[in-house]
C-alpha cells in the first residue's frame, strides 16, 4: 500500500497521466499569458482534473469542473499534477 500512495502522490506533467485517471493541479509552469488564460478555464490550484483520452498521437482530452476541453500536449507538458 505504501508504494501505490507514493506513486500516487508524485508530481508529473499532465501529459503522462493515464487515461481514466483523475489527478489534481499542482502548478502551471508557464508565461504570464497562458497562465492567465488558462485559469481563466478552471486550472486553479487543487481543482480536479480527469482524463479522459490520452492517445499518442491523438488528442489529448481532459474534464474540468464539468467541461471537457482539448488541450496541445506542449501545454500539457506545462501543467503539473498529482
Amino acid at each position: 500500500m505504501g508504494e501505490a500512495v507514493m506513486k500516487e502522490s508524485r508530481i508529473r506533467p499532465l501529459s503522462m497521466v493515464t487515461t481514466g485517471d483523475r489527478v489534481h493541479l499542482v502548478r502551471v509552469r508557464a508565461g504570464r499569458g497562458l497562465n492567465s488564460r488558462l485559469a481563466s478555464m478552471g486550472f486553479v490550484p487543487n481543482v480536479e482534473i480527469r482524463v479522459v483520452s490520452n492517445g499518442h498521437p491523438g488528442p489529448f482530452v481532459i474534464i474540468v469542473k464539468d467541461i471537457k476541453m482539448v488541450l496541445g500536449r506542449g501545454v500539457a507538458q506545462k501543467v503539473f499534477v498529482q
